[in-house]
């Protein structure tokens, strides 16, 4: 039996049928929950695989089934239309497509159910620049949303001195390992790592949709990047995590070294990413990346 629906007249805009087109975070909630259907079978959710379908996923009115809400409703928030949506049924739409914890809250602020927008940070309280180069000798570097460098401790300047073959222009980590042509051959799971760090942009990118310098840095990378053209459209969003990165040092070889994120209260939207050793080898490599004479200007990843 369906389920019941939670939707109803009252949820629509002024009692009337949403028409207007789109803004950019109603176009971006129509790209994601297009995305995250694509990516579930009927099998997935516990239904008959049924006849054999002409486009990958569930359909809209599977979806919609399954979630207890009305097809012509879910049809016009996939399409971006102007509706208004309970965080009851919000929820359900989350558990029906089983997004995680991220990508719930990356929901949540394309459809409008949290606030819009929150300031990026561009500069460091003096406390937390104490902080971070008191955590030398392990590399630590500060950033926002953006992956743009605010500062970084000594130890990670020294880790990445020779990250670039070409001058660094951007002071971002995100741009330092998509337009650096060796970042595949110093960065060794770039393949793993890369495509969090563009997730981790997009569920940032929720709460700025409004702001031009995020869709000009956005509009070039896409442009001067196919790969992350290509990762920005699958609409994946990530959330915080312990990551594993392995890269090659120009000196000492292979360092094996876990990223934590400390996220900074004081400064929403500021976060430390600081790199610890994984296993003994780079323990007892570490300090041989120190070069304390040498000229650095590089941020790394």
């Amino acid at each position: 039996m369906p389920a019941k629906d939670l939707t109803d007249k009252a949820t629509l805009i002024d009692g009337r049928p949403p028409v207007q087109r789109p803004g950019p975070r109603r176009t971006e909630l129509r790209g994601f929950l297009r995305a995250r259907r694509a990516e579930l079978s009927p099998e997935d959710v516990g239904m008959a695989p049924g006849v054999r379908r002409r486009t990958p996923g569930l359909r809209r009115e599977e979806v919609a089934m399954l979630a207890g809400v009305g097809v012509t409703w879910y049809t016009w928030l996939e399409q971006g239309r102007r509706i208004n949506a309970s965080a009851q049924v919000l929820d359900a739409v989350a558990r029906t497509l089983q997004l995680d914890t991220a990508e719930r809250w990356h929901l949540y602020r394309l459809a409008e159910a949290t606030p819009v927008r929150s300031p990026s940070c561009t500069a460091a309280p003096e406390v937390v620049t104490e902080l971070l180069h008191s955590m030398d000798p392990l590399p630590a570097v500060l950033i926002n949303e953006q992956f743009d460098v605010i500062v970084s401790n000594k130890a990670h300047e020294d880790l990445f001195w020779d990250w670039h073959s070409l001058p660094c222009v951007h002071k971002n980590l995100l741009w330092c390992c998509v337009t650096e042509p060796l970042s595949r051959d110093r960065f060794l799971n770039y393949d793993e790592e890369v495509p969090y760090m563009v997730a981790r942009l997009r569920a940032a990118y929720g709460s700025h949709l409004d702001d031009p310098d995020w869709c000009e840095d956005i509009r070039r990378l896409s442009d001067l990047c196919p790969e992350f053209a290509m990762l920005w459209e699958r609409h994946e969003v990530a959330g915080p995590s312990v990551r594993p990165r392995h890269f090659r040092h120009p000196d000492v070889g292979e360092l094996r070294l876990n990223a934590t994120e400390l996220e900074v209260a004081v400064s929403p939207g500021l976060r430390i990413i600081a790199y610890t050793p994984i296993d003994d080898r780079t323990r007892e490599l570490l300090p041989r990346t120190r070069r304390h004479d040498a000229q650095v200007g590089y941020p790394g990843v």
